[in-house]
C-alpha cells in the first residue's frame, strides 16, 4: 500500500494548526488529509481553501456531520439546518464527503432515534446531491448508543443506505468501532456489492484500554486484525484512501513530528 493511499484525520495531531498539518502531512508523503471542523474554526473558509490549494495533499473528507436525534421538534429542525451548513463548509473546502456521526437520545428508544435519523438524512440529500457531497453514515461502538449513535452496525449502516439508494448516501467503515462484530466481513461485502463504501478508517483497539474515547492505538498496537479487515475491504472493491483516525491524550501529548513518523511506520508495517 503506497503512502498516497494514506490520508490522516486533523483529529489525529490535533495539536498542530491546519497548515502545520498540511505541511507536515505533504512532507511525510501522506497522500490524504480529512479535516475536522475545530480544525478551521480560528482561520475562515478562504484561508483554509489557500491553504489545501498551495499543499499537494487530496481532502478526502469534512468529520462530523450527523446527531441528528432530539427530543423536540425543534432539537430535530436545527440539526437538520446545522448539517445543511456543515455541506456548505464541505463544499468551500472542496471535500467530496461528509462523515455523519448520527446520533442518539437516552431519553427515547433506539428505533426512534434511527427513524429520526433517516429523517434527517432525508431532509438534507437534496442539499447534498446539489453540492456533489456523499454522506457518509458511520456506525458507532454499542458503547456509544446512549448519545453519539444508534446506527451500531455495519448491516444498519448497510440498511439505511440502501434504503435511499442515492450515489450521494454511503457508509464510513472505521475498525475502531466495527472490529469486533461477527457478521463484518459479510457486511463489507454487502456494503461493496451495493457500491455504498465511501470511507475506510483506521487505529487500533489498546488492551487493555485506559479511556473509551481517548485512547486508540496506532495501528499494530492492539487487537484489531486491521490487516485481514483491510483485506476484505479491497476484495469487496474498495480503492480510496486508508483513513488514520486516532483519538489519544498520550499522543496528543508527544511531539506531533514524532508521532507522524509512527503513523508513517504503522501504516508501512501493516501494509507491508
Amino acid at each position: 500500500m503506497d503512502l498516497n493511499r494514506l490520508c490522516v484525520h486533523t483529529i489525529t495531531t490535533k495539536p498542530w494548526t491546519l497548515l502545520q498539518a498540511l505541511q507536515s502531512y505533504q512532507n511525510a508523503g501522506v497522500g490524504g488529509i480529512s479535516i475536522w471542523q475545530n480544525a478551521i474554526e480560528n482561520i475562515g473558509f478562504a484561508e483554509a481553501r489557500k491553504m489545501l490549494d498551495d499543499h499537494e495533499i487530496e481532502v478526502v473528507s469534512y468529520v462530523r456531520g450527523g446527531f441528528f436525534p432530539a427530543d423536540s421538534e425543534a432539537g430535530r429542525s436545527q440539526a437538520i439546518g446545522h448539517n445543511k451548513y456543515m455541506l456548505d463548509e464541505a463544499a468551500a473546502l472542496g471535500a467530496p464527503s461528509l462523515v455523519l456521526v448520527c446520533g442518539a437520545h437516552p431519553g427515547q428508544s433506539l428505533q426512534t432515534s434511527r427513524a429520526q435519523i433517516k429523517q434527517g438524512i432525508e431532509a438534507i440529500l437534496p442539499h447534498a446531491e446539489d453540492l456533489e457531497i456523499k454522506l457518509s453514515i458511520e456506525p458507532l461502538h454499542p458503547m456509544y448508543a446512549d448519545t453519539r449513535s444508534a446506527i451500531n452496525t455495519l448491516a444498519q449502516a448497510n440498511d439505511m443506505a440502501e434504503y435511499f439508494d442515492s450515489l450521494w448516501v454511503g457508509v464510513a467503515i472505521d475498525v475502531y468501532h466495527l472490529w469486533w462484530d461477527p457478521d463484518l466481513y459479510q457486511q463489507i461485502e454487502r456494503c461493496g456489492q451495493h457500491n455504498n463504501m465511501v470511507a475506510y478508517h483506521i487505529c487500533d483497539w489498546k488492551s487493555p484500554t485506559n479511556d473509551m474515547l481517548n485512547d486508540r492505538g496506532l495501528m499494530g498496537e492492539g487487537c484489531i486484525p486491521i490487516r485481514e479487515i483491510s483485506d476484505q475491504i479491497l476484495k469487496a472493491g474498495f480503492d480510496g484512501f486508508h483513513e488514520v483516525e486516532i483519538f489519544s491524550e498520550h499522543y496528543w501529548n508527544m511531539d506531533q513530528e514524532n508521532f507522524l513518523g509512527l503513523i508513517v511506520e504503522a501504516f508501512n508495517n501493516i501494509y507491508s
